[in-house]
């Protein structure tokens, strides 16, 4: 496989899940795959040893960052975003804190 800016994208949505999760994403990328919705409700992934966001803002953003690395996941990479328009969604929800 060749290295290109889709594979540093997919490797920042399984990092970024990870983090959130506590495990590796594979079973729940599985399931995205299988399901015809693509949103997922954070609150049933999120690591239960990890506080809930008790903020509706920092609620707002953990699923947005949650949502996004499952983007970042998809099986064909040109349907995945580029790290630029990650970063740039990441800088402005960033800026409105």
């Amino acid at each position: 496989m060749a290295v290109t800016e889709k594979c540093d994208v997919f490797s920042f949505g399984v990092l970024a899940l990870e983090i959130l999760t506590g495990k590796h994403p594979g079973d729940l990328v599985s399931y995205m795959q299988s399901c015809s919705e693509q949103k997922v409700n954070m609150k049933e992934i999120l690591d239960p040893r990890l506080m809930p966001p008790s903020k509706n803002n920092i609620l707002k953003q953990v699923d947005l960052i949650v949502n996004m690395a499952l983007s970042c996941l998809k099986t064909n990479p040109q349907s995945r975003p580029t790290m630029r328009s990650i970063a740039q969604l990441l800088e402005m929800e960033t800026a409105e804190i």
